[in-house]
């Protein structure tokens, strides 16, 4: 007879699987949509970045990753980002941008 933590052990296993399938099936949509040009709206754009985003906290969630630390450490990235003047943040200043979105946003 299996024990309750062992089928908890066992779901939690599938769910992960899931997830990171549904991860890869978003982020295959994602490419398949940007190969069309510019065909397709922002509002399907969106909507698959943010199943993306989605998906990534629930992964982390599954991983005993607290979504307040993901949030920190998308935070923290920023932060670097822009310490060390990367690309995006250089020719089009995105960075800023999105930590003023995390500051304005996520307090």
């Amino acid at each position: 007879m299996q024990k309750a933590n062992d089928i908890d052990i066992a779901k939690n296993i599938r769910i992960i699987e899931w997830l990171k399938s549904e991860l890869l099936m978003e982020a295959a949509s994602l490419f398949k949509v940007l190969a069309k040009g510019g065909k397709v709206s922002q509002a399907t754009i969106s909507d698959i970045l943010a199943s993306i985003i989605t998906v990534c906290y629930l992964l982390g969630k599954r991983l005993g990753i607290n979504y307040v630390i993901i949030d920190e450490k998308i935070r923290r990235k920023i932060r670097l980002g822009i310490l060390e003047d990367h690309e995006i943040e250089k020719t089009y200043g995105d960075l800023k941008a999105l930590k003023n979105h995390f500051d304005t946003n996520r307090s």
